[in-house]
């Protein structure tokens, strides 16, 4: 179901770009769709991605050729987003091992930022309990991230 409802939400804002109304956008407004669909790229991004597929300046993309270059900057954004809440993370990992305490995780949670209530915390962790009450957490930053 989520991937179909993507593609076609993807497939709707592609069309708000085809000015033609083609399919075909002009590559000058990738950076614009990209952005209409939630990503932040930065310009330097945008204009290695157009250089990449149009270096004459006068392409015009279809949306499949637009995915891929939708999926790669979204994974870029994952991946950073990964290294950023596991550095977060690795502040309370006091054993240097890769895991940090469900309490710390559910202190973090419930009292700093957008606060979750106990059983949002107990939906998150859910199964990923150590026998010693530890997390791991990459393994958790990956399943939040990936939703």
């Amino acid at each position: 179901k989520k991937k179909t409802e993507d593609l076609e939400e993807h497939r709707d804002a592609f069309g708000l770009f085809d000015k033609q109304g083609d399919g075909k956008v002009e590559c000058g407004e990738i950076g614009d769709m990209l952005r209409a669909l939630g990503l932040n790229p930065t310009q330097v991004d945008v204009k290695k991605v157009i250089a990449d597929i149009d270096p004459s300046g006068q392409k015009r993309i279809s949306f499949e050729e637009f995915i891929p270059i939708f999926t790669t900057q979204r994974k870029k954004v994952m991946s950073a987003g990964f290294e950023h809440f596991s550095e977060g993370f690795r502040v309370f990992d006091r054993d240097n091992n890769g895991t940090v305490s469900v309490a710390e995780i559910r202190h973090l949670l419930t009292s700093l930022g957008e606060k979750l209530t106990d059983s949002e915390v107990d939906t998150l962790v859910q199964g990923m309990e150590d026998k010693n009450g530890k997390i791991n957490y990459e393994e958790f930053v990956r399943t939040v991230l990936n939703g």
